[in-house]
């Protein structure tokens, strides 16, 4: 029965773009090829999600048939709503009439061309967009900069950069090598003083990175240290394992995956950076998410460290900043974090608009956040997840630079 209710939106939706097309055209052939093709893409779909199974992990296959159902049914969603409206004021007219002109041949009035011609133009616009974001725009990776002043940031730390990514998700890439040496290339040209990774290097199993080791140990060797921690993602709990030695093995392989990038993985651990004689914390715990289990552990994780310090602290997952960071009782001067990805789908124009549908559901999406002196940055992501496209959102390589307050004389 559950079935049943998605197929028959399906059938009405397919119903009102036929008409549109209809509507604009009486060319038997196109009508002809227009229903061969948009029933045999709509077969595929529905066969496709009724044998999807979520216990098998996202792959290449479901990462196509998610881009192509967005493509299809997003326009064709709105030719029905622009379709429906019209019928609803060919309603009324019909009804009003009918009073009027007790004569009337028919009840309905015919569609007007016009009102197709708009809904079909209007349904260009996510298809374009949709088409773009899956071709192009996820691997459109830009370089955004943001500077970020504190009073108690030691001296020697002043002008100090850092190189942020987040959220590779490798399993979801293609064949597209080139794209992705680009991306390495460009955060190499950076030449931060230290580079994070905030979580998520793979969907679900470690196998997914085996292809592209060689491409990201050509990333380089800062100044300060390449540290990394893990995201939801990266513990494989999206996946029904035939046993938990084979979940665990994944999970040992996927902590591998960071050693073998020369990254140190922080696991509610802590280390000291060191610059002349002045010192910082870099804390890195586990995943800790509102919706995504709660394996961070602060308390762990800061052992050791002093009040005083000046903290960074890496967190996958936002909503930790937002439910237990921004209010704690230790000080963390900078969360970095990831996970959202923009929803790989908004608006944002930078430094005036920025929207997605994701901040309905996190408050801190992309981009810099404070609270009382506490700073968050959320980055949208290096790689794409579930879509295979990024639309508005683009894939980025955060460059934070750490100020010093100047006192006024």
């Amino acid at each position: 029965m559950k079935g049943l209710i998605p197929l028959l939106i399906l059938l009405i939706v397919e119903f009102y773009s036929f008409q549109a097309i209809k509507t604009i055209t009486k060319n038997k052939w196109i009508l002809l090829i227009y229903l061969v093709i948009s029933i045999v893409l709509m077969l595929f779909i529905v066969y496709s999600f009724m044998n999807f199974d979520r216990g098998k992990g996202q792959n290449k296959s479901s990462l196509l048939v998610i881009g192509l159902t967005l493509l299809i049914y997003v326009p064709k969603i709105l030719v029905f709503l622009i379709l429906f409206i019209e019928d609803l004021s060919r309603l009324v007219e019909a009804s009003i009439m009918s009073f009027v002109d007790e004569n009337r041949e028919q009840f309905f009035s015919p569609r007007r061309r016009f009102v197709s011609q708009i809904a079909l133009g209007i349904a260009t616009i996510p298809f374009a967009s949709l088409l773009y974001g899956m071709t192009i725009g996820k691997y459109n990776f830009k370089v955004l900069r943001q500077q970020i002043f504190f009073d108690d940031l030691p001296e020697e730390f002043d002008g100090m950069t850092i190189t942020q990514i987040s959220d590779i998700h490798s399993g979801s890439f293609d064949e597209n090598t080139d794209k992705i040496k680009y991306a390495v290339d460009l955060i190499n040209q950076q030449n931060s003083d230290l580079l994070l990774f905030t979580g998520d290097i793979v969907n679900t199993h470690a196998k997914e990175m085996d292809p592209w080791i060689d491409t990201f140990k050509g990333l380089y060797q800062p100044k300060l240290g390449k540290f990394s921690i893990l995201g939801n993602h990266d513990y494989g709990k999206y996946f029904d394992w035939d046993s938990e030695k084979e979940e665990n093995q994944n999970f040992e392989d996927v902590k591998s995956i960071h050693k073998k990038l020369d990254f140190t993985l922080l696991m509610n651990e802590n280390v000291k950076l060191k610059k002349g004689s002045s010192e910082i914390v870099l804390v890195g715990v586990e995943n800790w998410g509102v919706h995504f289990g709660k394996k961070g552990d602060l308390k762990k994780a800061t052992s050791g460290v002093n009040p005083e310090d000046f903290k960074i602290l890496m967190s996958h997952d936002p909503s930790h900043w937002e439910n237990e960071i921004k209010n704690h009782e230790t000080h963390y001067h900078l969360t970095l974090s990831g996970h959202t990805h923009g929803l790989q789908f908004g608006i944002e124009i930078p430094g005036w608009f920025k929207w997605s549908p994701v901040q309905y559901v996190y408050k801190q999406w992309a981009g810099l956040y404070e609270n009382a002196g506490r700073y968050i940055y959320v980055n949208r992501g290096f790689g794409f997840h579930a879509y295979p496209g990024r639309v508005g959102i683009m894939p980025e390589i955060t460059i934070i630079e750490l100020k010093k307050t100047k006192k006024e004389a």
